[in-house]
């Protein structure tokens, strides 16, 4: 017993021996970390000043006065439509022809913008509605009218009774809105009644990427989610400088951009539907150089017969620089500029012609050629000449035809459009809404053209 005690004594002394050994040979660089409380020492970097003095412009702005004078004047809006659903297997077993109506419900929000309850919106919001609610941030409940759309801005306006006056906010001048600034974004969403986020402007004249249309929105990183839509962008004195319409955004949410139609192309479109019904669409008569992307500015490529930009001393590889004193360094700030004026409106035009800088007065002309991107055609208004000679009230002749249906079945340039699915035709713009609106839907199109020879024929299409 004590041979086998003093055996197991060796051996423990002898790995113990041998482990320390090990130790000491392979691992004499091995560190054993343990805590050590001391201060954290604070480096003063080259651009702390100018953070100092960011902390203290922002520290000076005050929201909650522009928060206090717009929260009632946005409401909530809801807008019921009634769908139909077909339901192939009820015909299949008989059950009636298959098709059911159900009413689809969407909310958004929206801007009263005078006292007699004029509120502008989305017209993403209201799109398809067969009733429009609205509700006051004190919860008083109104039925809306819609006096007008403006799908490609993205602009509706709806109007409603009160037996009071009700808050609103006023415009203020887009243009002058400057990029750094604090604004509020100021919606009602889900029926929560108003609700405010902060931000500032991150960019202008923004152009939304996969989009059909060329966009010319106020970029904020104020938080904007659904059910904001149609809600006011305002400046710190609570003046509208935009209608909140779309964010950029993977999941649905927010996720750090919102842009929003600046307020003078809102208030124009506003302005049109009141005293024209439709938007009065100004252009300068020119075609654009995209070729040169690197260009600050935007070069004409060729400018128009007998239109304003010939007239008003424009030519080809002319740079736009200015539109009146605004700075012009893209198309869709160009854009932008030409869609808040009316035709007729005279603009000075700063250009770059070979190193020189030249100012030219400019009258806008009105818009009278629409594309139809679904039929692949250009539409251009005709003239009273053509009304009296072919004893028409309106129509739309088509100046450019890739459609090969339309070529092969001998509907080719110069016809002119009359009717569309038996509805009468008046000017280019009309048709192109009547046929996107229509074609591709899955039922087919009907056309009663006017053609070369002044004949009357009659298609139609899927």
């Amino acid at each position: 017993m004590k041979k086998i005690l003093s055996l197991l004594g060796v051996a423990i002394l002898g790995g113990a021996i041998t482990l320390g050994g090990y130790k000491m040979l392979f691992n004499e660089n091995a560190v054993v970390e343990r805590s050590i409380s001391q201060p954290i020492k604070t480096v003063t970097a080259s651009y702390n000043p100018v953070l100092n003095k960011v902390n203290e412009t922002s520290g000076s702005v005050d929201l909650t006065v522009a928060a206090e004078n717009t929260v009632h004047a946005v409401v909530h809006v809801k807008n019921t439509a009634i769908r139909t659903q077909v339901n192939p297997m009820d015909i299949f077993f008989g059950n009636g022809n298959g098709a059911r109506k159900f009413e689809q419900v969407g909310t958004g929000s929206g801007v009263i913008i005078s006292q007699d309850g004029y509120i502008v919106t989305n017209n993403h919001v209201i799109d398809g509605a067969s009733e429009i609610e609205i509700t006051l941030n004190n919860r008083q409940k109104y039925e809306a009218k819609l006096v007008g759309t403006d799908k490609e801005n993205d602009i509706a306006l709806l109007k409603i009774d009160a037996d009071f006056d009700l808050p609103y906010i006023p415009f203020a001048n887009s243009d002058n809105i400057k990029i750094g600034e604090w604004v509020l974004a100021v919606g009602n969403p889900y029926n929560l009644t108003s609700t405010v986020t902060a931000g500032i402007v991150s960019a202008k004249g923004r152009d939304l990427e996969g989009n059909s249309s060329i966009d010319s929105f106020i970029q904020t990183d104020a938080a904007v989610n659904p059910g904001n839509s149609g809600g006011a962008l305002v400046n710190t004195r609570g003046e509208l400088v935009g209608i909140n319409t779309a964010i950029t955004s993977k999941t649905g949410s927010f996720i750090g951009y919102s842009f929003a139609v600046p307020s003078n192309i809102a208030k124009k479109v506003i302005d049109d539907l009141l005293e024209f019904g439709s938007v009065q669409e100004a252009i300068l008569g020119i075609n654009i150089d995209q070729s040169e992307e690197d260009i600050d500015g935007v070069k004409i490529a060729g400018v128009s017969n007998d239109g304003g930009a010939e007239k008003g001393g424009l030519k080809s590889g002319d740079v736009i620089k200015k539109v009146n004193d605004v700075k012009i360094s893209k198309f869709s700030e160009l854009r932008g500029q030409l869609t808040a004026k009316r035709p007729g409106d005279l603009v000075n035009i700063t250009v770059d012609r070979d190193g020189s800088e030249l100012i030219k007065s400019v009258k806008l002309s009105k818009k009278d050629a629409y594309v139809s991107r679904k039929l692949g055609v250009v539409l251009k208004d005709i003239s009273k000449k053509e009304m009296k000679k072919f004893d028409i009230s309106g129509g739309a002749r088509i100046v450019t035809n890739q459609n090969k249906n339309l070529i092969y079945y001998g509907v080719k340039e110069g016809c002119i459009i009359t009717e569309i699915n038996k509805k009468p035709i008046l000017n280019a713009s009309e048709a192109v809404k009547e046929i996107d609106a229509t074609f591709g839907a899955g039922a087919p199109i009907y056309l009663e053209v006017i053609n070369l020879d002044g004949v009357k024929e009659r298609y139609a299409f899927r």
